[in-house]
């Protein structure tokens, strides 16, 4: 497979499909970004973390590549002119979302209450958990903006949602597992 094509040395960029768009198409920004928090989770996978983290970041990472697909999918090209689905892949649906849910759950019981907001930071480790889930949550308000224009599957938009607590979750999981300080967000009152 060759790496260049010179297709898009003049801005524009094809959709799964074939439709040629600008690259600064709100479609391509929403996978785009999705790309970047991809990228972030392969980084806090490479960190000193526990094995079942590592796993299920891998099958987070997995579906992320199938979301991108998904949204690299305009509506009017999902079904072939033979009927079938052009993406012949599973994608994201209830049970990937409950999966998310499962692993949060799991990880709050050992975790203490939240009695207050945190200051993202403490550990590398974690900090670029909380960096993944901002990048989290630009993507799904892309993806909200993108579905007004243009209809997308909403399990995109809350697997995207759940994946951003799980990441705020994780990023709590890994301070503890790193013996690093959560540090409260106590605001300062009006003098």
């Amino acid at each position: 497979m060759k790496i260049y094509t010179k297709t898009g040395d003049k801005g524009k960029t094809s959709l799964f499909g074939g439709t040629r768009v600008p690259k600064h198409h709100i479609r391509i920004e929403a996978y785009g970004t999705v790309d970047e928090l991809n990228s972030y989770l392969g980084l806090i996978r490479d960190q000193k973390i526990d094995k079942h983290s590592i796993k299920t970041i891998l099958k987070i990472q997995n579906e992320l590549f199938t979301l991108g697909a998904m949204l690299a999918t305009p509506p009017e090209k999902e079904i072939l002119k033979n009927g079938s689905e052009r993406l012949n892949i599973n994608k994201i649906n209830k049970d990937s979302i409950a999966i998310l849910e499962s692993e949060m759950d799991q990880m709050n019981e050992t975790l203490p209450p939240m009695t207050n907001f945190v200051l993202p930071g403490g550990h590398t480790t974690v900090s670029f958990c909380h960096i993944a889930r901002c990048i989290c949550r630009r993507a799904e308000r892309i993806c909200t903006q993108l579905n007004d224009e243009s209809p997308i599957d909403p399990q995109i938009i809350m697997y995207l949602n759940r994946l951003s607590d799980y990441l705020f979750v994780l990023a709590r999981k890994l301070t503890i597992d790193n013996q690093a300080q959560e540090i409260p967000w106590i605001p300062e009152k009006i003098k």
